[in-house]
């Protein structure tokens, strides 16, 4: 059977799809430019939106780099949570953090009176117009100003005169400089002790190029002491302890001081500084920051490998003073205690943070622990912790430390027996709630924690079984000398009558 193919020309085979025609094409070419001209007012709605929002991040960054000024700041909530008392003033309020709490409002007459104090030792002075010149460069000092409250912002030149004055002198009566006649306007009792504490709270300050212009505005032409020293003599018995060295050193550039609690911070250091464990700021962006939560301190490890931020262990943590004690450390205080500077003290120049550990020795100066402790020590700490310039942070470390050698009132308990804490607050348990809960939310860097050498010793001391051995034979058979005899003495026995039981089998 035949097939046949029919071959249909191209020019007349029937087109798949209709051809449009010319009116189409142009109503197309219509849509086109409609949606092209949708499309482009889109994206320019985009564009301006993202626009607006870079334009508010630029806002925002000159708002940063204006914070770069501040330098009183508001405690953070990490800090606070575990004892915001220890942050509030009790009776006077320097600064506006705390300017309307009606608590506070009995100390203003005194205000009054120191100002009156202030304008009558020079006649002439210009104490208005100065205060408006630094009002500005003052405000940008604190944290959050423009969520002040809007009476405190339009009355900031009335605040800082009435508080500058007042800390000026109220710091020169506390020195003994104030006219005879006139005597303290405040009394030596326990509400001047209650203003020391307040002046040193970090979120109770003025800045300090305040304080030292009306200082310098009023002062003897024959005064030649600098406002720093009046400042450390005054505050120097609420400190656990300062050594005479550091009391007689210069701060150097007043212009560089902060306020109050810096010069405070200052004047404490360790008498012998450890180069070595200090770190180059401009590279702080590469070592890791450890919160007490991730348990700085286990970063000990064995003595033939390297403490550093890439050899971190969480096997071992630091005993605590009692199990230190049981695996044979002895402890030892060091340094003295006292009020106030006199010639007999200034053979002492050990410091809070001289604390070291060497051949089963444990030395750590003798500090005193009063009802103000915990607030100057938690204020100094929270400086250190909101603060970018200060390393390193000698109270934060300190802190940890402390907390990590004490567990329970056992430890605060045989530390106050070697004279190492003087307890003046109470029940020891106490002395341990406060440096149990002072290091939460203290931030310290593995690299540069300063105890980490004496870290590492001691948990290899507390890790060699020969230690704990020899520190149970020595606590149950020699812990005292008629102990120790009676043992001597049955070891003798006992190797008497095995001899005797050797020799009368060699007989038989």
């Amino acid at each position: 059977m035949s097939h046949s193919i029919e071959i249909t020309p191209i020019d007349h085979r029937t087109p798949l799809l209709r051809q449009a025609t010319k009116d189409e094409i142009e109503e197309e070419k219509k849509v086109d430019h409609l949606i092209e001209k949708k499309e482009t007012n889109g994206q320019d709605q985009v564009n301006k939106s993202a626009n607006k929002i870079i334009d508010e991040i630029y806002e925002d960054l000159d708002m940063n780099s204006a914070m770069k000024s501040t330098t009183i700041f508001k405690v953070s909530v990490g800090l606070r949570e575990s004892n915001p008392d220890a942050y509030k003033p009790k009776v006077i309020s320097i600064g506006p953090y705390h300017k309307h709490n009606p608590e506070l409002r009995s100390m203003e007459k005194y205000k009054l009176r120191y100002l009156q104090r202030f304008l009558r030792r020079k006649e002439g002075i210009d104490v208005e117009s100065c205060i408006r010149e630094l009002e500005d460069e003052a405000l940008k000092c604190y944290d959050d100003i423009e969520n002040l409250d809007s009476d405190i912002v339009g009355k900031f030149s009335k605040l800082l005169l009435l508080d500058g004055c007042f800390l000026v002198e109220f710091i020169r009566e506390r020195y003994g400089i104030y006219p005879e006649e006139e005597g303290w306007i405040i009394p030596g009792n326990c509400i001047s002790n209650q203003v020391r504490r307040d002046l040193l709270l970090v979120e109770n300050q003025l800045p300090f190029f305040v304080l030292t212009k009306l200082h310098h505005m009023t002062m003897d032409d024959e005064d030649e002491i600098p406002f720093t020293t009046m400042v450390k003599w005054i505050f120097l018995p609420s400190l656990p302890k300062m050594t005479p060295a550091s009391f007689n050193e210069s701060e150097g550039n007043a212009a560089e001081i902060k306020h109050l609690l810096q010069v405070v911070h200052m004047s404490c250091h360790p008498s012998k500084i450890k180069t070595t464990s200090l770190t180059n700021p401009s590279m702080e962006t590469e070592h890791s920051w450890k919160s007490l939560c991730c348990n700085p301190l286990q970063i000990i490890r064995s003595k033939d490998k390297p403490i550093d931020k890439d050899h971190l262990t969480g096997h071992n943590v630091m005993p605590n003073a009692t199990e230190l004690s049981e695996a044979g450390v002895s402890f030892v205080k060091v340094g003295y205690i006292y009020n106030k500077l006199r010639k007999e003290n200034f053979g002492d120049n050990t410091s809070l943070f001289d604390i070291k550990f060497e051949n089963g020795l444990m030395r750590i100066p003798s500090f005193n622990v009063t009802d103000s402790t915990e607030t100057l020590l938690r204020n100094l700490i929270a400086y250190e912790q909101q603060s970018s310039h200060v390393r390193p942070r000698y109270f934060s470390d300190f802190a940890i430390f402390m907390d990590y050698l004490i567990d329970s009132e056992r430890d605060v308990n045989l530390l106050r027996h070697k004279g190492i804490i003087r307890n003046r607050i109470g029940e020891d348990k106490e002395i341990a709630s406060l440096f149990n809960k002072i290091g939460k939310g203290v931030i310290v860097s593995s690299e540069n924690f300063y105890y980490k050498e004496e870290c590492r010793k001691l948990v290899q001391h507390y890790e060699q079984p020969w230690n704990l051995m020899k520190a149970s034979l020595r606590r149950n058979y020699f812990s005292s000398p008629w102990v120790g005899a009676s043992t001597v003495a049955a070891v003798i026995l006992l190797i008497l009558t095995a001899m005797q039981t050797v020799l009368a089998f060699t007989d038989d």
